[in-house]
């Protein structure tokens, strides 16, 4: 008996030693597969950029699960899908990551995902796979985008176009999901609109002569290329400006960079278009260019935006899960993204951990605006257009 009841005493005594003890603070790694070579590698930077300044923000805000680090490790995927797919494996399988912001190029997205991202129940939020190939990717709920699908850009762009006056246009897009899905859409909403794709030709990337493929272009002087600034974006626009054949210039979001513009003569593309993803006027954009002024990185690059919105919806959706498993993680992210719920605005990470704690719906509300994603993962957004002013892209507003 008294045995029994020595044994009593030492049970009662560890119980309340352990409930004294609280529970232990959870790191979590997060991965970033971006083209850091290739054809966006110019790009790619300051989108990470966006990325990592999440990160930073919310381990200096007690950190994720009670106190852990919240960490990221980025990958090289090329702009290519089988460079990604080998990205995605390392990531995934080696790094143990719980989810991954990324890919870039939407062939990259594809790859990388299909080649371990469906195997290992591993959620992607992409920055900037824009690409319409991505909404019927068959992906068990597991892949969704911050940036509109080209769908929108390809209608926007055609209008903006059709605004100026612009009434014939002859089109080259570099031969992907990307480019491809772009020119379609945008030769759909442009003929629909009364206006005459007068040619269209596809183009491989990474070639030094595009002289061949310009020359079946010249039905119309105003030249729409959808390509990428690092690599035949350039090239083509260089060799298009020498060959004195077109009068005005036309890009896609894969064209907005400094090295477009590189060994041009900036005079003889001055009033170049471009179109990209862009933000609506509100608070949430004004609290991230702030954000992203203080932590010293680029807030209006291309897609760095989207890539902070990515990266703080992970967190936000790891936080709601309460652990870094990948299991419930896309059913987390729905929740956290979307009304009805408090509104969490970027930085606000400190305050969604406490809603979250108390069981309060959140929905974030993004720099590049609502983050509501329908059944495809996909989001609506606005499609802004650039102008090349004195060498520089110059952002001119939404295209309504």
């Amino acid at each position: 008996m008294k045995l029994n009841k020595t044994l009593l005493s030492v049970a009662a005594a560890a119980s309340v030693l352990a409930l004294a003890v609280p529970a232990m603070a959870e790191d979590v790694t997060i991965g970033f597969i971006g083209g850091f070579t290739g054809p966006i590698e110019s790009l790619t930077p300051p989108i990470f950029a966006g990325a990592e300044l999440v990160v930073k923000q919310i381990n200096e805000q007690g950190g994720i699960l009670g106190g852990g680090k919240l960490n990221i490790i980025s990958a090289d995927g090329g702009c290519d899908a089988t460079t990604a797919a080998a990205a995605a494996d390392k990531l995934i399988n080696t790094d143990k990551v719980t989810g991954i912001v990324g890919a870039l190029c939407t062939g990259e997205t594809i790859g990388a995902f299909n080649g371990s991202g469906l195997s290992g129940n591993v959620v992607f939020i992409s920055p900037a796979s824009s690409a319409p190939a991505l909404t019927t990717l068959e992906d068990k709920d597991l892949v969704y985008r911050t940036t509109p699908s080209d769908a929108l850009q390809g209608v926007k762009m055609a209008k903006l176009l059709l605004d100026k006056g612009l009434k014939d246009v002859a089109v080259t897009y570099v031969n992907n999901d990307y480019g491809k899905g772009l020119a379609d859409a945008f030769t759909a909403a442009y003929t629909a609109g009364g206006g005459t794709v007068a040619a269209s030709v596809a183009h491989e990337d990474g070639k030094a002569d595009y002289r061949a493929e310009l020359g079946n272009l010249t039905a119309s002087q105003n030249l729409v290329i959808l390509a990428y600034a690092n690599a035949s974006g350039n090239t083509i626009l260089r060799q298009a400006v020498e060959s004195g054949n077109f009068t005005a210039y036309v890009g896609g979001d894969g064209m907005v960079g400094d090295d477009l513009l590189k060994g041009i003569d900036a005079a003889s593309v001055e009033g170049l278009l471009a179109t990209r993803a862009g933000a609506p006027a509100g608070t949430a954009t004004t609290t991230y260019a702030d954000l992203a002024k203080a932590g010293g990185i680029d807030g209006s690059a291309t897609y760095a935006p989207q890539a902070y919105d990515a990266a703080f919806l992970m967190a936000l959706a790891i936080e709601k899960n309460g652990s870094a498993s990948r299991d419930g993680l896309s059913k987390a992210l729905r929740d956290v993204a979307s009304a009805p719920g408090e509104k969490i605005l970027p930085g606000e990470w400190k305050k969604a951990v406490e809603l979250i704690k108390a069981g309060t719906d959140i929905d974030y509300e993004g720099a590049g605006g609502a983050l509501d994603f329908d059944a495809a993962g996909d989001v609506d957004g606005i499609i802004v257009q650039l102008a090349v002013e004195g060498g520089k892209f110059v952002e001119k507003g939404e295209i309504k």
